[in-house]
């Protein structure tokens, strides 16, 4: 009998599935995006899983699942109607932030603190005070309290978030309100900031906690019906769920943390970029996952991804440790438009998979990057996803002429030729900002490009950032979803711990690490994990600073803690100084590995030659050798230009360019001699 595991990833467009059987091989699959309701793609995976994989539910070993149902109730404000508890005086951090402007001269100002997730009426203050150092300055109001919850309860709120002043040295209070509520109101959910984000700057605490609350029930609905779907399909295993630090959790720890699962596509894509290669015998490398609506860009230096401390949401802070991803709104389904002075744009909005491209057939008019893609005969319309949605040129044509060439007064051709390099000058500068802007050297780098995008703006990117070699993984088109396969089993505890290194108690260091540790443990033990890697980490600042950096706790020593973060501050800023630093909390980190990234089983190369089509490059039309890449022998070496097709992606090999087989299955692109 047939055993497997799956990973399901679902995007704007596409919902990827990699499926790895236990004789080693690797099934692929994309999907069509359900946007009204995720979950029916990833069950319509289970019957494809099925019918053409001959897997039966019973015999799935895991399924390991990435979403972006938390990302999404916040861009399209689908979250839950919430309240938001405070200490008396602190009913408006959410809505003052941190007083900064960014649009500075809009006629109309608009909020630059997220507070729709509680309006001034759903926001609450009890009486209760803690020092600086948590000790109880005033002991909790419990009449206040039931004032408090009772008049959020008669606004119909669905769940409460609770923050009150430095609970993260001393959450009793916090922890006092959350069995009243559970006493008074068992149906509401309930977010306690010293669990969610125990950490100072009380306005990044406050939007982390209230975005927690108001995703909780959404998240928690989706993960139900998913499990409750899974279940009746006869799948017998537990539900996965990848974070945005690039681990996995069960969806029932998911559920009470669901604010970790923000941006978790991204990082399982980083997940799978960072094994292809090393697989390559690359450790350098800067990764451009090309979706159907975004373009997700990240840097591993050393064979590590940098992880942040704090993400941005729709431009609002969201203090979770996750894979540092820059996200930009260029895809294929991004639509191409003509702007009010005449000049050509590409994005941020996108077409999506419902109607999608104007090539889909399903009612899109909109021009768009994939189209632009047929029009210029790199993508062949019959066997667009493995011949899944057979695509339309004349549609193609038709929105590109209409919207693009005709008000311009140039040819299709040059026209869809725009979009690429309108697009890729995008994607390029975005590689800057997060290379070069931050003091390093692109071309120092491999480019590994992902999703099914991503191999054919590969050439140009790397052409125009002065990057010698492409890698193009096995299925590159969904390695986020391969990527969920070779995943950790992860948690993460945090604790304040405000301490000036020049005054390090190491005993206090010791027993906080300690506390921490129990705490992840019971984590991972409910994820059926006994025996895990532990790591440490402090995050540090110079006193009188506000933003802080993670640094490894190798040792706990207080004069190695601070070459750590001197260090971390000048690969950050380009720059350090050496002068007084504090610890402001610490973390561990708990970890075990459950498998491999899903990587292609090499079949044999066919004696089939190439085909040939015309396609156009910035020199004009010219003839490209057609490859099916499995066909592709070992030792032969395929000059740009060419197209090389596979079921999840295409890759072109600009003139200039070849690539050829390399370790891990990857294909490897250079410049010619």
């Amino acid at each position: 009998m047939t055993k497997g595991e799956i990973g399901v990833d679902i995007g704007g467009t596409f919902t990827d599935v990699v499926c790895r059987l236990d004789d080693g091989t690797v099934r692929i699959a994309k999907i069509p995006t359900t946007s009204d309701d995720p979950s029916r793609a990833v069950l319509a995976a289970l019957d494809m899983a099925a019918r053409e994989w001959d897997l039966a539910p019973a015999d799935i070993t895991r399924f390991v699942h990435g979403t972006t149902v938390a990302t999404n109730a916040v861009l399209e404000r689908k979250g839950a109607r919430i309240g938001l508890i405070t200490t008396e005086g602190f009913r408006d951090v959410l809505e003052i932030g941190r007083q900064m402007r960014h649009q500075m001269y809009d006629l109309v100002l608009h909020p630059e603190t997220p507070v729709f997730l509680a309006p001034g009426k759903f926001r609450k203050e009890v009486i209760e005070r803690l020092d600086a150092k948590g000790n109880v300055l005033r002991e909790l109001d419990e009449a206040s309290v039931t004032r408090a919850i009772d008049a959020l309860a008669v606004q119909d709120v669905r769940a409460i978030a609770v923050c009150l002043v430095f609970s993260f040295l001393n959450p009793t209070h916090e922890q006092r309100i959350r069995d009243m509520i559970r006493v008074t109101h068992p149906e509401l959910m309930v977010s306690l900031s010293s669990e969610v984000d125990p950490a100072f700057r009380e306005y990044e605490r406050t939007c982390v906690t209230a975005f927690d609350a108001y995703i909780k029930p959404v998240v928690g609905e989706y993960l139900a019906n998913l499990e409750q779907g899974l279940g009746f399909a006869g799948v017998d295993v537990p539900l996965q769920m990848m974070q945005s630090r690039g681990g996995l959790m069960s969806s029932s720890l998911a559920r009470q943390r669901p604010v970790r699962l923000f941006l978790s596509g991204p990082a399982a894509g980083v997940v799978g970029g960072l094994e292809a290669g090393r697989a390559a015998g690359f450790s350098d490398i800067i990764t451009v996952d090309v979706g159907g609506t975004s373009c997700d860009i990240a840097l591993i230096t050393g064979g590590t991804p940098l992880i942040r401390g704090e993400g941005t949401i729709d431009r609002y802070p969201v203090r979770v440790p996750m894979v540092d991803v820059t996200a930009i709104g260029s895809g294929g389904g991004s639509i191409a438009w003509i702007d009010g002075a005449g000049s050509l744009k590409v994005g941020p909005h996108s077409a999506g998979s419902e109607p999608g491209p104007a090539s889909y057939g399903r009612g899109g008019k909109s021009p768009t990057v994939t189209d632009a893609s047929v029009v210029l005969g790199y993508i062949d319309p019959v066997n667009f996803a493995g011949g899944t949605l057979p695509l339309s040129p004349s549609l193609a044509h038709e929105a590109i002429e209409r919207v693009i060439s005709e008000p311009l007064g140039i040819s299709i051709e040059q026209a869809a030729l725009g979009i690429h390099r309108v697009l890729n000058a995008q994607m390029a500068e975005a590689i800057r900002l997060v290379s070069i802007g931050r003091g390093i050297d692109p071309r120092g780098y491999a480019l590994l490009p992902l999703g099914g995008g991503g191999p054919m703006h590969a050439c140009a990117l790397a052409e125009d950032l002065g990057i010698s070699s492409i890698i193009i993984p096995a299925h590159p088109g969904v390695l986020s979803a391969a990527g969920l396969l070779g995943a950790p089993v992860a948690h993460e505890v945090a604790t304040a711990f405000p301490y000036d290194l020049a005054s390090l108690d190491a005993t206090a260091l010791r027993n906080a690490l300690q506390a921490v540790d129990a705490r992840c443990g019971t984590l991972m033990r409910q994820e059926g994990v006994a025996d895990a890697q532990v790591r440490h980490f402090a995050d540090v600042c110079y006193i009188g600073q506000s933003y802080h950096l993670e640094v490894p706790l190798d040792v706990i020593d207080a004069a190695v803690i601070y070459d750590a973060f001197l260090a971390a501050h000048t690969r950050v800023y380009g720059h350090s100084t050496k002068v007084p630093a504090k610890i402001v909390n610490l973390r561990a980190v708990h970890e075990a590995f459950a498998g491999t990234v899903a990587t292609h089983a090499s079949s044999a190369p066919t004696d089939q030659p190439p085909s040939t089509r015309k396609i156009r490059v910035g020199s004009g039309a010219v003839e490209a050798a057609i490859w099916q890449r499995d066909a592709i022998p070992s030792h032969v070496i395929v000059p740009g230009p060419a197209i090389i097709e596979q079921a999840d992606t295409t890759t072109l090999v600009e003139p200039g360019w070849a690539a050829r087989r390399t370790n891990g299955d990857a294909l490897l692109l250079e410049r010619s001699a």
